[in-house]
């Protein structure tokens, strides 16, 4: 039985969009979302897949059927009849793909539209001489140059822990713009202001996220801590206030399905709400050095009683003084009973110890 072929490409049309839908809907591609954005990005991603699956198979379908239908045939040698063009198909394979782009223009504009991409810049654009300084945290594996304005930030929010008045910013406009007496608005580089208070869970968490060959370094405004991992509380806005100390660099966290570049001198921000508890990695995704591979770290998404936790104990181990040293010894031994293990674990034995006494006493009475 001859089947008419519009039956059979109309049959061959729903078995290649009936696949292309399920290779779009369970392609496996993608990590676990565990950000507001991540569904958007995953929508836009699957959509992409659905009409790539759809043109993959087309035009790979079309290339076998000609390969086999219109082979040289054994002992023909003429020549294939000439074909000059053809308007209507040109028309159709050049609208079709305009149409596919328009439509996947459209799509894609409104996903950055909903994670906030057409929000405007809330800081000043600085620019200027890249000026170092060497911050080392005790109770951390961190020693790394940070520049300036959060070198001086962290020191200022460290010798200003107790206080719990608004910063400038926070007294100011929204956004990290400071109004003057007459009106003026004034705006503000990252690591200076635009810092929300403890109590407003509304604002954004802003975190100072500084990336340097082959680190980076986030500074917690609110609090002074400095870390060496991206700590961020689930369900609440995180600002990540970007900045580099030497070359470009890409901060990219996969599982969030956001990436922002990091220039020097220049400041850039990131906008993230993480929904989901765990572990995920931080990649730059920008050439920055032979050890560009290498610069890779972690943000690790917790509750915000974990959160909290955590950032009381970097606060406890960055502590200054002797009042919050913590002590694993009681005080009222003796020194000889305090150094006895010590001894112990050396080799060094009482006996010993007398001998040497006795011999430098005698060497010193004889002298």
């Amino acid at each position: 039985m001859n089947i008419p072929s519009s039956i059979t490409t109309m049959l061959a049309g729903i078995l290649l969009t009936l696949v292309s839908l399920w290779v779009g809907q369970n392609h496996g591609l993608m990590p676990v979302e565990a950000s507001e954005a991540a569904p958007l990005i995953d929508g836009l991603f699957d959509t992409m897949m659905t009409i790539g699956t759809g043109l993959f198979l087309l035009v790979m379908g079309v290339i076998l059927v000609a390969v086999v239908k219109f082979r040289r045939q054994p002992g023909d040698e003429t020549d294939g009849s000439p074909v000059h063009g053809n308007i209507p198909l040109e028309i159709l394979w050049t609208s079709i793909p305009a149409v596919i782009v328009l439509g996947l223009a459209i799509y894609s504009f409104e996903v950055y539209t909903q994670i906030g991409g057409l929000n405007p810049m809330e800081h000043s654009v600085a620019h200027g001489q890249s000026t170092q300084q060497m911050a080392t945290i005790p109770g951390a594996a961190i020693a790394a140059t940070l520049p300036p304005d959060q070198a001086m930030a962290s020191q200022m929010l460290m010798a200003d822990a107790g206080s719990d008045g608004p910063t400038q910013a926070e007294a100011g406009a929204p956004g990290g713009i400071t109004k003057k007496e007459d009106g003026s608005e004034t705006s503000i580089t990252p690591g200076v202001g635009a810092m929300p208070t403890k109590d407003d869970p509304s604002k954004p968490f802003v975190i100072q996220a500084n990336g340097l060959q082959y680190a980076w370094i986030f500074t917690y405004p609110n609090s002074g801590v400095v870390a060496g991992e991206l700590h961020v509380p689930v369900g609440r806005e995180v600002l990540l206030e970007i900045s580099a100390s030497d070359v470009l660099h890409a901060f990219w966290v996969p599982e969030f399905r956001l990436k922002q570049d990091a220039v020097p001198g220049q400041p850039t921000e990131l906008r993230f709400t993480p929904n989901r508890i765990g572990e995920y990695p931080v990649i730059c995704a920008e050439l920055c050095g032979p050890y560009h591979g290498a610069m890779r770290t972690k943000v690790v998404a917790e509750s915000p009683a974990d959160f909290a936790t955590w950032v009381d104990e970097q606060k406890v181990a960055s502590a200054q003084g002797l009042e919050q040293t913590i002590a694993v010894n009681p005080a009222d031994k003796a020194p000889a009973e305090f150094l006895a293990p010590y001894a112990d674990r050396m080799g060094i034995h009482p006996n010993l110890l007398q001998q040497l006494h006795s011999e430098s006493g005698h060497a010193y009475s004889a002298s």
